[in-house]
């Protein structure tokens, strides 16, 4: 299938790396044959007993754990770790198969006709993209097409159509989810003109912030509008939120490490010095980097 697509679509055939174009039946084959075996009557008890809300959460865990590798910049245990989430995948798949719903060869060919589907600058008649933010646009407006396509569907069938937000995981992460429900309800228009108006925005949701009692859940209300205005003035710089957030932990962190080690050189802890001391040597630490 895909020397077939490489063929009808010869744009920029000669950039192409080939030699990074792995070949993995075999192995995949070998995978899904394990997966299969430990399901069975003679397999093993533990994997037999699951189910897809029984181990929902490890796919959480495994994503995770791939990501503090890629963080920690840790390609041998990234290697691992994404074998892991695949394991994840793999499991999820054979279980539905159990129970007749679907198969490993359902996602992998749905997965494979929505990439081709949503990279029409690729695999279709338009033009190349130039950029990431173009792509991003492109995205946007497939996706917006498929909705309204399921939408018709749906109002043929007499049935609800789906709402906007609806693809959103409630599940996610505060930030992360923040982000794509502003940049879902931006596509469809519900926007600011500029930065600068979000900015203004941020302004505002502050100064309600502040009107409201220390301590009262309105505070904390208007505290994640400001939160979530902030977002949005990520989403308008092309910033990931979530990533950025993390960074900055990380970086906090790291200085912190460094300012306990400095704290036990003098013979004390971080917990005996004075907010003052502790403020030298978090200047300390950051004069240093």
């Amino acid at each position: 299938m895909s020397e077939t697509r490489d063929m009808a679509t010869p744009r920029n055939a000669g950039e192409r790396d080939r030699s990074t174009r792995i070949d993995a039946s075999e192995a995949f084959d070998a995978l899904t044959e394990t997966i299969w075996r430990l399901r069975q009557p003679d397999g093993c008890p533990w994997d037999r007993e699951q189910t897809h809300a029984s181990i929902a959460k490890n796919m959480v865990e495994e994503a995770y754990e791939a990501v503090d590798c890629i963080e920690e910049g840790d390609e041998v245990h990234l290697c691992e770790e994404l074998g892991d989430v695949l394991m994840q995948v793999m499991l999820h798949a054979q279980i539905a198969a159990d129970e007749g719903s679907f198969t490993i060869d359902d996602v992998v060919r749905g997965l494979d006709e929505k990439l081709v589907r949503r990279h029409p600058h690729v695999f279709g008649d338009r033009g190349g993209a130039h950029d990431a933010a173009e792509v991003l646009d492109i995205w946007d407006q497939v996706k917006l097409a498929e909705k309204a396509q399921g939408d018709a569907e749906a109002a043929a069938l007499e049935e609800r159509p789906k709402g906007l937000l609806e693809s959103v995981p409630r599940a996610l992460p505060a930030l992360m989810q923040a982000q794509k429900v502003s940049r879902k309800a931006a596509a469809v228009g519900f926007e600011w003109d500029t930065v600068d108006d979000v900015w203004a925005q941020v302004g505002s949701e502050r100064a309600e912030f502040e009107r409201e009692e220390p301590g009262s859940e309105a505070r904390a209300m208007e505290f994640g509008d400001m939160l979530f205005a902030l977002v949005n003035v990520a989403r308008r710089e092309g910033i990931d939120a979530e990533s950025a957030l993390r960074a900055s932990t990380m970086k906090f962190r790291a200085r912190w490490e460094v300012v306990e080690r400095l704290a036990q050189a003098r013979g004390s802890s971080v917990e005996q010095l004075s907010t003052a001391e502790l403020n030298q040597l978090w200047d300390k630490v950051k004069a240093g980097e």
